[in-house]
């Protein structure tokens, strides 16, 4: 392990600090930040504007180190995955969804997830740790790498980032909080704040916690329109059941004062909680929340147990959250052919859980086929 300060996690205070540490200008944070997070930079022999002293210097005390790529993935539809190695063999997932002039990054904040949601591959794989700074803003640096040097800084590939990848955001706090603060930040990435999304299964005291710290785009994963349901595919909400988390929610669009919409993601599965006694409870439960809904319909892995609507049944769902005035849309499923699609994400984690061990036994206990669950009639 290198003894060298690594200056890719930091903010631009704790940037702005160690400069000063090493007895130098504070001003000169800036300009490095630049260098790493405009240009991708990882040597300080490339920083021209920088003496010879000081990037002498620097190299002594500091680097510039990211995650390593182990694998990069590029989708026909133009999406783009990276897998990224961490300590022990873990490794994490990162994907670039293009969309017209829109490009979005979906980061990972945990070596797994320490939450089971029932319909999500990467679940099932346990959980090892929390992802640092470092790491997450690493997932952003890699990806702005792989389009080159920017020439004209007004034009992004990555215009949208999302909190939504492998892990529970919240869960992470601290970390993920530092990592958006950078992503926000004009020597950073820039990204506006209702271009940043952070997305959450419903971690409540957290949230709150959340909107004290930092002004960003909030989405909920939900699922599911009735406690009994959601506890079945977020088992979370056993803990924060619906009446906390729409509480929450409301508290956030109070909170800020301009216009405000939570996202509701909403992944449809067939039989399970895409009926239209389903639609009838959601728009009864969203009737205060101001909302958007996006509907995700089901991206099937390996013994789930569920399946995917047919496209009638995901368009009259969707049909009966628009009669009821509900913003409501229908994510394009992208990068299918290299498993980059919501809920595919699975990396490799060294469980420190038994949630992946008790994973393949039930599956071979029933010989691979789970029953799916149903509700209602």
């Amino acid at each position: 392990m290198s003894s060298k300060v690594n200056l890719l996690g930091m903010t631009r205070p704790q940037m702005e600090d160690f400069f000063e540490s090493i007895g130098e200008k504070r001003f000169r944070a800036h300009q490095v930040m630049k260098w790493i997070h405009f240009f991708g930079a990882d040597d300080f022999e490339a920083m021209t504007n920088l003496g010879k002293a000081l990037r002498a210097k620097l190299s002594e005390t500091a680097e510039i180190r990211g995650p390593k790529v182990a694998l990069e993935h590029f989708s026909n539809d133009g999406t783009r995955k990276w897998v990224v190695e961490l300590d022990q063999g873990n490794k994490v997932e990162t994907v670039f969804i293009p969309d017209g002039k829109r490009g979005t990054l979906c980061v990972s904040s945990q070596v797994g997830c320490a939450l089971d949601c029932s319909f999500c591959s990467t679940g099932k794989q346990g959980f090892h740790r929390d992802l640092t700074v470092a790491e997450i803003i690493g997932q952003m640096w890699i990806a702005q790498r792989s389009f080159g040097a920017p020439d004209n800084r007004g034009i992004r590939n990555i215009t949208n980032v999302v909190m939504m990848g492998m892990g529970e955001p919240l869960l992470n706090f601290e970390n993920v909080i530092s990592a958006m603060e950078l992503m926000k930040d004009d020597l950073g990435y820039g990204v506006a704040k209702k271009r940043l999304t952070l997305s959450t299964s419903g971690v409540v005291p957290k949230m709150y916690e959340l909107y004290d710290r930092i002004d960003v785009a909030l989405a909920v994963s939900l699922h599911a329109p009735n406690d009994a349901l959601r506890d079945v595919l977020v088992p979370v909400n056993k803990k924060y059941p619906l009446s906390e988390l729409m509480a929450a929610c409301r508290e956030y669009v109070d909170k800020f004062p301009d216009t405000r919409r939570v996202t509701m993601e909403y992944v449809l599965i067939d039989g399970v909680n895409d009926k239209y006694e389903h639609a009838e409870q959601l728009i009864e439960l969203l009737q205060n929340v101001p909302s958007k809904i996006n509907l995700i319909p089901f991206n099937p892995f390996p013994n789930s147990g569920y399946k995917r609507p047919n496209g009638m049944r995901i368009k009259a769902f969707q049909d009966r959250l628009m009669k009821a005035g509900f913003v409501t849309t229908i994510r394009t499923t992208r990068g299918d052919d290299i498993d980059a699609a919501c809920g595919q994400l699975v990396g490799k984690v060294q469980d420190r859980t038994r949630r992946s061990a008790q994973w393949q036994a039930k599956v071979a206990a029933k010989g691979k086929k789970i029953p799916v669950q149903q509700t209602g009639s």
